[in-house]
Order: structure tokens, then sequence, then C-alpha cells
């Protein structure tokens, strides 16, 4: 029997949706998690992040891993939590597991198992919060350990995250305001507090853009996930969302968006529109979504799209 359950957060989708959209932004992640020191213009190649877990009785149980990817030659294993539990080294060790199994070779007698870099990233932390976990092995006659960094989102500024480039961080950093989305929420002068820290960041994208650091599908992806993710923590927040969001989308998104259309056009990459299109389809937006991102017209769209 095998247990498909999976556990998915609307914050996994976004973690995975960035990797798989714009991998190149998770090189300066993992350079702030593991100190080292990979280029920006390393491989990063997306590894199968499915495996099955063999339990007790036979049963088996389905794990999606968040990140599992190399760069360059190097394996990373990276898991996004919205917050501490009980279970998170358990689980992060049978992921290892699986991802070392699956990577193990043969050497005349010898079995080779190469664990993969392990991190956490963690949306909310408290004092209780470690900055690093370890995972210790004990086999016959000897043993071993490693550790697992911990990267916390709420610890990271605007200016750390822009002078680090962690633009992956960008979606998450609402995070930081959580505690006082209901006073935004019922303050005005407040709530433009919050407005003014968003206002920043589309400004400084536009600045990396400008300097050709991002591209402009990668800004366009970035608000986006942004907005998905204030749209689901600050439900209960409708000034919020309407205040934030009116920063992060309508004629902004819609102007970026529509960049990309015209900079493929004039370049003649209609690859790069389908690319787009389809992009946006597997993230689930709709037909009549993409032409509204777009500005253009939904039959148009939907002529491409029967094309994929």
């Amino acid at each position: 029997m095998t247990d498909t359950k999976k556990s998915n957060t609307p914050y996994d989708d976004v973690h995975r949706t960035l990797l798989n959209d714009c991998p190149k932004l998770i090189i300066p992640v993992v350079n702030e998690m593991f100190q080292k020191k990979h280029k920006d213009n390393e491989k990063v190649t997306l590894l199968n992040n499915e495996f099955f877990i063999n339990r007790q009785g036979g049963e088996q149980s389905e794990r999606i891993t968040d990140t599992h990817c190399m760069i360059g030659t190097e394996r990373y294993h990276i898991e996004c939590e919205s917050s501490m539990d009980g279970t998170i080294v358990v689980r992060l060790f049978e992921y290892d597991s699986q991802i070392a199994l699956q990577s193990s070779f043969q050497q005349k007698d010898k079995l080779v198992v190469k664990f993969p870099n392990t991190a956490i990233l963690y949306l909310r932390h408290n004092e209780n919060t470690p900055d690093q976990m370890r995972i210790e092995l004990h086999v016959p006659g000897a043993s071993c350990s490693y550790m697992v960094p911990v990267m916390k989102v709420q610890n990271y500024t605007i200016e750390e995250i822009f002078q680090k480039r962690l633009f992956f961080l960008i979606p998450f950093h609402i995070f930081t305001y959580e505690k006082n989305l209901k006073g935004y929420d019922a303050d005005e002068d407040k709530l433009s507090e919050l407005t003014r820290v968003y206002d920043e960041i589309i400004e400084r994208l536009n600045e990396y853009v400008a300097l050709q650091v991002i591209d402009e599908y990668t800004k366009v992806t970035i608000i986006d996930m942004s907005k998905k993710v204030l749209e689901h923590l600050a439900k209960k927040y409708s000034n919020v969302i309407e205040g934030v969001g009116a920063i992060m989308g309508g004629k902004i998104l819609d102007y970026e968006a529509k960049d990309i259309l015209n900079q493929g056009r004039a370049e003649g990459q209609e690859a790069g529109l389908t690319a787009i299109i389809r992009k946006k389809l597997e993230r689930g937006d709709s037909v009549e979504k993409i032409a509204d991102d777009l500005v253009e017209n939904v039959a148009d769209i939907q002529k491409i799209v029967d094309t994929l």
C-alpha cells in the first residue's frame, strides 16, 4: 500500500515555482546557507524530488522535497518550513537517505553513499529555533555527523536581501510583518509604512533589471509569487491585501509583463512568449488571467495555448 498524502502549503508551492521558473535565484541562497562561492552563471540542475519511504507493515509514504538540485557538481537539499516542528530532523534524514541511495555507486566490494548538502529555510522562527541542526550517525565501529544550516527569513532586512542578492526570499518577506498585520489593517498610517516597504522592493527590483542582474521575467515571477504569499498570509486583512497588492500588481505587473511580450516580439522571440505562457499554465493560471497579465486579447492567447 502506498500513502500518497502530501502536506503541501501555498508556501511550498511558491518555493517550488521560484525554483522551477527561476532556478538561478537559488545560487545566492545556497552560498549564504553553506558559505559557498558558487558563481551566478554556474549550471543549476533540478533533480527528482519524489521519493517513497518504506514503513513497517510494508506500507510506503510518498515524500516530495522542496529543493533537490545540483549546482555545478555539488548536490543540495533544502526544505522550506513555515514553522518549526519536532519531526523536521527525522524527515530531513529520510529525504537525505533516499537522495544518497539514489546517487550511490559501487567500487569493487565497496558501496559509496554520499549525502547531500542539507539545510532548512524557516519562514517563521522564535527564540527556540536553532541556527543549525546536527544529524549524527552511529555505524558498527564508528560514528559521524553532519550539520544542517538554518536560514531564518525574518532575520533578513530589505537591504541585506538586495546586497546579497537573495531575491528568492522576497516573496516570503511579508512574514517579517506577520505579527503586526492586524494593526496595519486597522490603521491607514501604519499601512502606509508597509506599502512604502514594497514600493522600495519594486523600485530596487527595477534597478537590478536595469543593471541586468535579473531579467524582466524573473522580476515578474518574484512579484507574482509575492502576491500569492500575501494573499494567503493576510487573507483576514483585506486592507493589507488591497494596499500592498496594489503596489505589486495592477499597472506595474501588467506593464512589466507587457515589456517582456514586446521585447520578445521585437526580437522575433515567439518561443520566449510561448515559454512564458506555458509556465503560467503550469502554475495554474487561466487563459483569461494570462491575457490580463500580458494585456492581450484572450483569443490571441488561446491560439498559442492550443499549440502547446
